[in-house]
């Protein structure tokens, strides 16, 4: 299994691009500024993208993908597009509204369209290429998920953008658990403003990896821009035993 990591930061600068991490070439999780450095081949073989929630950098690549491959996918399948009912219903309402942006579920045509939508539930599993993809819970500011990708050496799991959340690591328990990506989106001294925006600061991941196994690798993301030394300077001085890393556009990791 490889999965490569096109955007893990929490907004956008000069090479900060945010969440979207490739999986086997074949799908997207999460699906925000970091799919604009896939080329178009790259982009016409993906057939899923699975969504954590509906905030725009999360799901501001669906639509220009559907845009991008239109033409290519034409006698193909449509691209599945999977998350929460209240996170497909956000891109009817908000994005494919005709107003924001054409309604790829109806074009190019209504009965051939490059996009379908696939309502998920927390504790299903997905079979997504040759993998399977378990539905996680999340605890954000709207309706979230986790994804946990079952590998031959343990699962990789995305936390997705999540306070504090102690239903995950509940679940966890029982998973064979390899590498853990997690969010910490802010500094300690701007916990307040992570509390109340549904994100971790390093002393609450420090809280929340306490239910995590100390062998398990630790891949921090969606750190703002600006502020990964700061963020990763304060997540080492806490002395947690795992390896942790903060995650960067182009890595790949490989699971099996």
């Amino acid at each position: 299994m490889t999965i490569r990591v096109l955007g893990c930061s929490g907004s956008i600068a000069a090479g900060d691009r945010t969440t979207a991490f490739l999986l086997d070439e074949v799908a997207l999780i999460d699906a925000g500024t970091g799919v604009g450095d896939l080329t178009i081949d790259e982009l016409a073989r993906i057939d899923d993208v699975l969504l954590t929630h509906s905030h725009l950098d999360h799901v501001l690549g669906v639509p220009l993908l559907a845009d991008s491959v239109m033409r290519r996918r034409r006698g193909r399948p449509p691209i599945r597009v999977h998350g929460l009912p209240q996170t497909l219903q956000a891109l009817r309402d908000h994005v494919f509204n005709n107003c924001i942006w054409p309604d790829f579920t109806t074009l190019p045509h209504a009965r051939t369209p490059v996009l379908s939508l696939h309502p998920v539930a927390v504790g299903q599993v997905l079979d997504i290429g040759t993998r399977q993809v378990e539905v996680l819970p999340a605890a954000h500011t709207v309706p979230a998920v986790a994804y946990a990708v079952n590998g031959a050496r343990g699962a990789w799991v995305f936390t997705g953008d999540t306070g504090p959340n102690a239903a995950l690591w509940a679940r966890l328990e029982r998973l064979p658990l390899a590498t853990l990506v997690i969010e910490t989106a802010f500094r300690d001294d701007e916990r307040a403003v992570a509390r109340v925006s549904g994100h971790l600061h390093p002393q609450a991941l420090a809280e929340e990896l306490g239910h995590v196994p100390a062998t398990t690798q630790v891949c921090i993301t969606h750190v703002k821009p600006g502020e990964q030394d700061v963020v990763m300077r304060e997540i080492q001085a806490l002395g947690l035993p795992h390896p942790i890393r903060a995650l960067r556009a182009g890595d790949r990791i490989t699971l099996d």
